[in-house]
């Protein structure tokens, strides 16, 4: 199975195409309800508008796939705005596409063209995230060893979450479950065995693309 993203963002782009506004919103919608209520908002939001046209695919196997012209021909906007979602390995994600019409008649492969672009901005200014499984550690040690602890988190990706000072010092880390071996083989040669580990049950954590 192909990577599959989350977007990152829930933001707003707006295109103009022969003199016809496109305003396309993306949100990360876990759940079908969450699409549909989302899509009514945009509605509500842009009553006057010609056409809200959208597309969501939820679950990371893509179980669920909607695509509504919402008026505009068959298939040129809608599925087009679906295709970009597939092709971006979208998930839990939701496109709506506003158009305010222009007055100049773009005909259907225009329409597809502007339907896919306006999606297509959305989620490039979105962003994308991945679920990631890591693991929370706590690693107390002596103060003699956090510098040389300290210089090696910061050539790693390990996220401190929080650092506490009491007689030693107390960092919570997240760890990539991938990076975890290579983790406590050195963590073990910087203090020499003297530290205490406490590992947590794995979570999914996001990680930028």
């Amino acid at each position: 199975m192909e990577q599959q993203y989350l977007n990152r963002l829930d933001t707003d782009t707006e295109t103009i195409i022969s003199k016809s506004r496109f305003i396309a919103y993306i949100r990360r919608t876990p759940t079908e309800e969450e699409a549909k209520a989302f899509i009514g908002d945009i509605k509500s939001l842009h009553k006057n508008a010609n056409h809200n046209c959208s597309a969501y695919i939820i679950g990371e196997s893509a179980l669920i796939q909607k695509a509504d012209d919402d008026g505009e021909p068959g298939g040129t906007a809608g599925v087009p705005i679906l295709e970009v979602l597939k092709q971006e390995g979208m998930y839990d994600t939701t496109i709506v596409v506003t158009r305010y019409f222009g007055g100049i008649k773009l005909g259907g492969g225009g329409l597809i063209r502007a339907y896919s672009g306006a999606a297509s901005s959305a989620v490039k200014a979105s962003g994308k995230v991945v679920k990631i499984p890591v693991v929370p550690m706590e690693v107390t040690m002596d103060y003699t060893n956090t510098s040389r602890f300290e210089h090696y988190l910061g050539e790693t990706d390990i996220e401190i979450r929080d650092t506490r000072y009491t007689d030693k010092v107390t960092y919570l880390l997240h760890v990539k479950e991938n990076d975890r071996n290579a983790f406590t083989e050195r963590l073990q040669e910087i203090t020499k065995n003297t530290h205490d580990l406490d590992e947590h049950d794995i979570i999914q954590a996001e990680g930028a693309v």
